[in-house]
């Protein structure tokens, strides 16, 4: 059973909502929510069924205890204003990182017209056992100053490594990882939003490659970048020139909590990647327009983008242009699919695995999870999918490909599998990240690792024989 992170809340909504109007008195809501036996009740205006607020037993209990208060009010003045609301079709990842960085119990859900579709609960979006991190969320809101996260930043790591010690599986370490990543980077860019005067136009941070796909490993470096609003080339300018140093402030936070500054330089403080929403549209088309694999080879990083912080429909709208113009572009697809299945995986004809001839390892990253990641990449572009996890892209594309349930589990089990070693060769001191040598495995997970292979294997050659190559 697999707790996948991108697919959307209606799944989880498990009773229809208790929904009352803003007029009712606090004993009749009581009452209706008696007989619903429902721990909150959603009060939406009338007109137009929008969620205005929430009243739940808790709230009750603490504000009629107040002399002044009585049962016979209005449950517009009791409720709790403000609701954090999430469409229906967001990913349960983001609605566990709204419910933390909030500090709230439950999510109001809403469908595409702003009403009211559901509530879920805490419990409902951690159904699926989790290492506990309530205190560690505590530690990184509690983050005061530089120092304060970089505390909270070195505790996260700390109990990440002793969790892979201790043997947890590889999916829930990954969104447990994801969850406190995303919420260091995002009291990271609250410190430094609070020390810059920042343009009053919107913005969103966006994560790139494995933490865009909520893959983010022990020994992660940074791939982000900014998108913001402008009318034209000139005002694009003068924004990013604001921009920059507030980004280059994150970037540097971020450095001292542990996740090192991009090689590459993929960061929101280089100006090449601290753009207008035009401007990277601009890129996208241009990386789609190029004449050979090549060319897209350095830039499939991007492809994984997911909104972080700020404003997420700047995000949202270069998805949606993206999908539609990949889906009218058989042959960037197959410039894509080429650069995919340029190597196979480590598999010998005669011994089982093709090994480095000097370490005697192979590279699990390389040659285990990506041709994974590259197949799920290429079926979410072409199928119009907005999931950027790869066990999220595969369940979706194989539904969609009327895949067998197996066969989709199979390959779900298999990326999984070979991230979990990947965690685990990173607690070994003196071995290079994300390699192995299949001697130094016992026998059983040697037998996983090649069946792990074969699976990302048969998935290239769909994709071969998709696009005839």
């Amino acid at each position: 059973m697999h707790a996948h992170t991108g697919g959307g809340l209606d799944g989880l909504i498990r009773r229809e909502p208790l929904s009352v109007l803003p007029e009712l008195a606090v004993r009749e809501v009581l009452r209706r929510m008696c007989e619903a036996d429902a721990a909150e009740a959603v009060v939406v205006a009338p007109s137009t069924g929008q969620p205005l607020g929430i009243l739940t037993e808790r709230d009750v209990i603490e504000r009629i205890a107040q002399p002044a208060e009585s049962l016979d009010v209005p449950v517009a003045g009791l409720m709790t204003g403000g609701v954090v609301a999430l469409p229906r079709t967001a990913g349960v990842h983001e609605a566990r990182l709204l419910l933390a960085r909030h500090r709230l119990r439950r999510l109001v859900v809403v469908d595409e017209f702003g009403r009211l579709a559901g509530v879920v609960s805490r419990d409902d979006l951690y159904a699926v056992r989790r290492p506990a991190a309530d205190d560690l969320i505590g530690r990184i809101q509690a983050a005061r100053d530089e120092a304060g996260l970089i505390d909270a930043a070195r505790q996260v790591s700390e109990r990440a490594a002793a969790l892979v010690d201790g043997g947890e599986q590889a999916g829930r370490m990954g969104e447990w990882i994801a969850l406190l990543n995303d919420l260091l980077v995002q009291a990271a860019i609250d410190l430094a939003e609070a020390e810059f005067d920042l343009p009053l136009v919107p913005w969103c941070w966006l994560a790139f490659g494995s933490e865009g796909r909520l893959e983010q490993t022990l020994h992660t470096d940074q791939d982000n970048g900014l998108i913001f609003l402008a009318a034209g080339e000139a005002e694009a300018d003068s924004l990013r020139a604001r921009f920059l140093p507030f980004a280059q402030r994150v970037n540097g936070l971020l450095d001292a909590c542990g996740f090192p500054l991009c090689q590459g330089g993929i960061m929101a403080g280089n100006p090449r990647w601290c753009l207008s929403l035009d401007e990277w549209r601009y890129c996208f088309a241009d990386w789609m327009r190029s004449a050979s694999a090549d060319d897209l080879l350095n830039a499939t990083i991007f492809f994984d983008f997911r909104a972080l912080a700020g404003d997420a429909a700047l995000a949202d709208a270069l998805r949606g242009g993206l999908l539609s113009a990949a889906a009218d572009n058989p042959l960037f697809l197959r410039f894509m699919t080429e650069n995919a299945l340029r190597s196979g995986p480590p598999l010998g004809r005669i011994r089982d695995f093709v090994v480095d001839r000097q370490s005697g390892r192979l590279e699990l990253k390389r040659d285990g999870t990506r041709p994974f990641v590259d197949a799920a990449r290429i079926y979410a572009l072409e199928l119009g999918l907005a999931a950027t996890s790869t066990v999220d892209r595969l369940c979706a594309a194989g539904n969609l490909l009327r895949w067998s349930g197996r066969e989709i589990d199979a390959l779900s089990d298999a990326f999984e599998f070979i991230l979990q070693l990947r965690l685990r060769r990173q607690r070994v001191p003196g071995v290079p990240a994300n390699q192995v040598a299949p001697d130094e495995l016992n026998e059983l997970e040697r037998a996983f690792l090649k069946e792990s292979l074969r699976q990302a294997r048969r998935l290239q050659d769909r994709l071969r024989s998709r696009y005839q190559l």
